[in-house]
């Protein structure tokens, strides 16, 4: 955001920025809270340390998005690439997706997070190969699926389609950026 003002243009802050970081803080001071009034809640510095850690990556790659394109579909299939991997990670180390999050299985997970990863340096985050990328990760996650069935470790298919289905909608919005683009 940009103001004009008598000493010439000046940087303020977005509130856009306020409310996103101001609700990864809130949320790292959520399990805080819960501590004081259940024991349900026991939470350690280490996890603490992993969730700001998890909190601040994800910021920092939408502020990196939201730099690196004007275009409302680009920034969109940002976000929901970016929100879907956080849920996916936190979940995986939160309680596993299959069985505990002790199950080594779970590792495949971590996989599909590597393949957006490596998509998005490769295609250089520009809109196309960002819907690759991201389609790719839903077919990772797939594969994780039948891997983890056919291995008989119990994985279910409601949490697939919907982590699948994120995958394909940020790809989807990627591919709209594209063609919005060219």
């Amino acid at each position: 955001m940009v103001e004009i003002g008598g000493n010439g243009p000046r940087r303020g802050v977005s509130p856009w920025r306020l409310v996103g970081w101001g609700g990864a803080a809130a949320l790292l001071l959520l399990p805080a809270v819960a501590m004081r009034f259940t024991t349900k809640v026991d939470w350690g510095p280490e996890d603490f340390i992993t969730f700001g850690v998890m909190l601040a990556v994800a910021g920092g790659a939408l502020e990196v998005a939201v730099r690196m394109s004007g275009n409302w579909a680009y920034r969109a299939g940002a976000g929901v690439a970016v929100a879907t991997g956080f849920l996916l990670l936190w979940a995986n180390l939160a309680v596993g997706v299959i069985g505990s999050e002790d199950n080594p299985a779970n590792l495949m997970f971590h996989g599909v997070l590597l393949v957006g990863i490596i998509g998005a340096i490769l295609a250089r985050f520009r809109p196309r190969g960002m819907s690759l990328a991201v389609a790719a990760m839903a077919l990772a996650q797939l594969l994780a699926f039948v891997v983890g069935v056919v291995a008989g470790w119990g994985e279910t298919p409601v949490v697939t389609v919907v982590f699948a289905g994120l995958w394909l909608t940020s790809a989807w919005l990627f591919r709209k950026a594209a063609r919005e683009e060219g």
